[in-house]
């Protein structure tokens, strides 16, 4: 994959200073430009695309949150910003990711290892060509698409020493355990269990088809029963409460189902 183009916007002088630091010591992205006014940087970007943007929210004339309504869908956002009230506000423009100031490089690299996933994913979806070879017909190249399968439907994880094949479809919910996660799968008696964290397990599933409802648990949404008053999840034979960190990440969910 080539560099990633991007861009920064952020009012504050020293926040870029950082944010350009972390940029040139990851070979991944190429940094076009730096803005420190968000109106100058939306007139800028409507001649110049870029494919990902790092984008403080609190700034004068224009916010980032106005900001990243306003750019192409094409550009993934994420957001960096020194008030973690605003994160679920993420969530409205599908940010790929929201950076807490102070940022330190472990996260700022995380993000961006997000956003390639999400960017290469794309490019392999539009990258499957078509023949109309056979019969007038519009006929899929057989091997492009074998190498450029578009959606990633399964993920193999170490289960006693093998490597175990699960498909996406068939996980009800993921249950984390200290420096263990338990992957409990639908039809199978018992769990596997890996050495995991829940970070990378959160990374390597689909964001449109999984969402963690609290620390421990990350849930394939599809498979939810029912949702009661208290704002329990019933899944499989789980019932899991979602607190109050990811409440308003899954009501918005739930109001848009």
């Amino acid at each position: 994959m080539n560099s990633i183009t991007c861009i920064i916007v952020d009012d504050e002088p020293l926040a870029v200073k950082l944010l350009e630091s972390f940029v040139a010591k990851t070979p991944q992205l190429k940094l076009e430009r730096s803005f420190t006014d968000s109106v100058e940087a939306l007139a800028w970007l409507r001649e110049h695309p870029v494919q990902l943007a790092f984008m403080d929210i609190q700034m004068p004339d224009m916010n980032g949150m106005e900001l990243s309504h306003i750019v192409a869908g094409d550009t993934k956002i994420i957001f960096t910003t020194a008030f973690k009230e605003y994160a679920f506000e993420s969530y409205e423009v599908s940010a790929v990711d929201f950076l807490l100031k102070p940022i330190r490089y472990n996260k700022f690299i995380a993000a961006v290892e997000k956003a390639e996933r999400l960017i290469s994913l794309e490019c392999r979806t539009e990258s499957v060509e078509f023949s109309t070879d056979v019969g007038g017909c519009a006929v899929a190249n057989s091997t492009l698409y074998t190498l450029n399968s578009p959606l990633k439907t399964t993920m193999f994880i170490r289960v006693d020493g093998e490597l175990r094949q699960v498909n996406f479809d068939n996980i009800l919910y993921v249950e984390g355990m200290k420096d263990y996660v338990r992957f409990h799968i639908e039809g199978e008696r018992l769990p596997l269990t890996t050495h995991m964290t829940m970070k990378a397990v959160e990374d390597a599933l689909p964001i449109d088809a999984f969402m963690r409802i609290n620390r421990s648990y990350i849930v394939r949404l599809d498979k939810i029963r029912t949702v009661d008053r208290n704002l329990c999840v019933y899944i499989g034979d789980e019932i899991i409460r979602v607190t109050d960190a990811y409440r308003d990440a899954f009501e918005r969910y739930v109001q848009t189902v």
